[in-house]
């Protein structure tokens, strides 16, 4: 094989650059000096005047095909959820590596299908987990690669978020660009966002697990909902057998905004996200609310770490991997569309068994036989 060749410049564009693309993903693109971005598409009309009078981006259009002709190294989709899958397979096709937005699709059918795109045209794809790529988590990988704690045999996750009046009309977004407000179905109305809770957060803690322990799958599934009066489920409790035979729980719960009490003697804007894992051989806690972790071995192994800041969330690490990536640097994609399709098909499992009032095992034969019954 011949040597890799780092490139100096690369041609970026965005596909849904909406309130959240503008706050968080365009200025680390902009940032870059490597990157010149050229192209961008939304249907918010206070986002295409944002971007066209502000950030003076040369071709602004509400067509993704504007962005997908500019034979682009990049493509960021933020568009809704509903669209994720079209769009991300279209910036594929194009030809460019792609960081897609959460959740990664709607069903599990067309996330594997995406990952197996990617493969094929030889694409990165990334989507958007910023928590895989805090030291936080890569120090508990790193001890989990090094020591180990046995075969998994019980996983649990614990989160909660202060987003209630966030998923139950969307007009209370607090967007760091109040001048750009999502369309109001963009997270209360579940053909578009594919849920609520569940997608909007817990597909951020369940990438943590999955890329933590790639060998874990989801086999079966039972979840309750508590939908109160949103369209779209407030908190889940969500039941799960993997395929090694282990067990794990998955608890998510919204809260009124500005109620991120964190158990630190002071109110804080920081998620109360907790996983822990229980092995055959040891054990570990990641508390990202507390910045603290502990692993421990049955052979003494016992390791403590207070990080301050170390759990807050921060998007940048995803847009910048693929940078570098799309520069052709050394980087690892540690939110790749396996992990990815791994969190769809975990929710895509718990609404199927809110639907059906009963577990679901996510065989595919094995659920068409069900539903004949």
């Amino acid at each position: 094989m011949g040597e890799i060749i780092t490139k100096k410049r690369i041609k970026a564009g965005v596909i849904g650059a909406g309130s959240w693309a503008i706050a968080m993903h365009i200025p680390i693109l902009i940032k870059r000096e490597e990157v010149d971005l050229v192209a961008a598409c939304t249907q918010n009309d206070d986002a295409l005047k944002h971007l066209k009078e502000e950030l003076k981006i040369d071709i602004v259009s509400k067509n993704e095909k504007d962005v997908l002709e500019q034979e682009l190294d990049l493509i960021v989709v933020a568009s809704p959820p509903s669209l994720h899958y079209k769009h991300t397979k279209l910036a594929i096709e194009s030809g460019a590596n792609v960081l897609c937005e959460k959740p990664f699709t709607l069903n599990p059918e067309e996330a594997w299908e995406l990952h197996e795109l990617a493969k094929q045209k030889n694409r990165h794809l990334l989507v958007a987990f910023g928590w895989n790529y805090r030291e936080f988590t890569d120090e508990a990988k790193s001890l989990i690669t090094k020591y180990g704690i046995g075969e998994v045999q019980h996983s649990m996750v614990q989160m909660a978020t202060a987003i209630r009046s966030l998923l139950k009309t969307t007009e209370a977004f607090s967007s760091p660009d109040a001048s750009v407000m999502p369309d109001h179905n963009t997270w209360t109305n579940p053909n578009v966002s594919g849920g609520g809770y569940a997608p909007a957060q817990l597909s951020h803690a369940l990438g943590i697990l999955y890329y933590l322990f790639p060998e874990l799958k989801v086999e079966e599934v039972f979840s309750l909902m508590n939908f109160e009066d949103a369209r779209v489920d407030l908190h889940n409790a969500i039941s799960i057998k993997f395929n090694n035979g282990s067990t794990g729980v998955v608890s998510g719960a919204t809260s009124p905004e500005g109620s991120n009490y964190s158990d630190l003697d002071e109110w804080s804007p920081r998620h109360q996200l907790v996983l822990r894992i229980y092995g055959s051989e040891g054990q570990i806690v990641l508390d990202y609310e507390r910045d603290f972790f502990w692993f421990y071995k049955d052979d003494g192994t016992e390791i403590k770490k207070n990080w301050p800041g170390g759990g807050l969330y921060e998007c940048d690490g995803p847009v910048n991997t693929l940078i570098d990536l799309s520069l052709n640097k050394k980087r690892e994609n540690k939110s790749d569309a396996e992990v990815a399709a791994k969190t769809v098909e975990t929710l895509w499992g718990a609404y199927k068994s809110v639907d059906l009032n009963k577990s679901v095992i996510l065989n595919e034969k094995e659920n068409e036989k069900e539903n004949e019954k």
